[in-house]
């Protein structure tokens, strides 16, 4: 079929080109996708479309944007912030009076600023270092710039919107005291070796994209990254079977620790 040889070529040149592995992502739904785009932009063939995304920039952030889907809102969940704000960030910060903290496939921002300003209410931001990562460089320039549309803080609570937000008009801006709380950077999460010693890893509404193979892997590293008694703290749909084989345990719904060597 050519039309497949034609995708099939496409995730190479991807891969030689920026080394992200479309290979690695669940292919029915990664084609679906792309399909829609190239069609939507008026190329006939992948093959074209990788061409002009070489030469066009934001053709390249739209193809990136397509392939992770960059849907994020403050607070996703509520009631899961709720359980890491009132029982599981205490628990950490009882042993550590020093937190580092990583929101993985950050996006545009919207989770590691819901924690920051959970760590600011708790008194411990300043004594916290926060990493948030993303492999699409646009997400990570609207993260930096860090104003929001109103969709986006529906589930903010009452106070933090108060406390935490500049209201503009029809946007919601950061302030830069929590803008300067976090570290942003590129990372491709496949790829990349992690930095380790981490008390909290926020990796959510990620795997699902994820073959099998890659969501093994990352729990792994993931787990690797973690210090023992450290949280990783998944999205609603993600739910880990059989945690004990990346020496996670759970710790509360969609909420796994890493097991301490002595256990």
């Amino acid at each position: 079929m050519e039309e497949d040889k034609d995708f099939l070529l496409f995730i190479k040149k991807v891969k030689d080109y920026t080394s992200i592995d479309l290979a690695q992502y669940k292919e029915a739904q990664m084609k679906r996708r792309l399909t829609t785009l190239r069609v939507k932009k008026g190329y006939m063939s992948f093959a074209s479309f990788f061409e002009a995304m070489t030469k066009d920039k934001e053709l390249f952030y739209e193809f990136l944007d397509r392939m992770t889907i960059n849907v994020s809102e403050f607070w996703r969940n509520p009631n899961r912030w709720e359980v890491l704000e009132k029982r599981l960030l205490p628990e950490l910060r009882r042993k550590s009076a020093k937190l580092k903290c990583w929101s993985a496939a950050c996006s545009t921002g919207e989770e590691p600023y819901t924690l920051a300003m959970i760590l600011s209410e708790l008194g411990a931001l300043p004594d916290t270092q926060l990493i948030a990562t993303d492999i699409d460089e646009g997400a990570l320039e609207k993260a930096k710039k860090a104003v929001y549309s109103d969709r986006s803080v529906r589930d903010v609570p009452a106070s933090y919107l108060k406390n935490y937000y500049i209201k503009e008009n029809l946007t919601y801006r950061i302030p830069d005291s929590l803008k300067k709380a976090i570290r942003f950077q590129k990372q491709n999460l496949l790829t990349d070796r992690f930095e380790t010693n981490f008390d909290l890893i926020v990796c959510r509404n990620v795997m699902i994209y994820f073959t099998e193979e890659a969501k093994h892997l990352l729990y792994h590293k993931f787990a690797g990254a973690l210090k023992p008694g450290g949280i990783l703290f998944v999205g609603s749909t993600e739910q880990i079977f059989s945690p004990g084989q990346y020496g996670l345990e759970p710790a509360d719904t969609f909420f796994y620790r890493k097991s301490s060597p002595h256990e």
